[in-house]
């Protein structure tokens, strides 16, 4: 199994529309196939930073969504928000 850790800085004015995508989203996501959580967290000291954790069955899965018409209409949107480019990590689960 494949976690993936996202870490995006938001600009604050976009913090609240973000948050908004990602409701609206989210479901749509987890629905993937291979994917088998997903979930957002926000940094306690600092309201623009989020992190996503998403769990996949193979990194088959995970490119297959990638490469999908849904993440290409999603990310470009959430990159047009950030304060700072992302970071993201790629762990097997043990």
């Amino acid at each position: 199994m494949i976690v993936r850790i996202v870490q995006m800085v938001f600009e604050e004015k976009h913090i609240s529309s973000f948050q908004t995508m990602f409701d609206h989203y989210k479901e749509q996501i987890r629905n993937q196939e291979g994917c088998t959580f997903l979930e957002l967290y926000q940094d306690i000291n600092e309201p623009g930073r989020f992190f996503t954790y998403s769990y996949w069955d193979s990194e088959e899965y995970l490119n297959k969504y990638r490469k999908s018409t849904l993440f290409k209409e999603v990310w470009p949107k959430t990159k047009e928000m950030f304060a700072q480019l992302q970071l993201h990590i790629q762990c097997l689960k043990k």
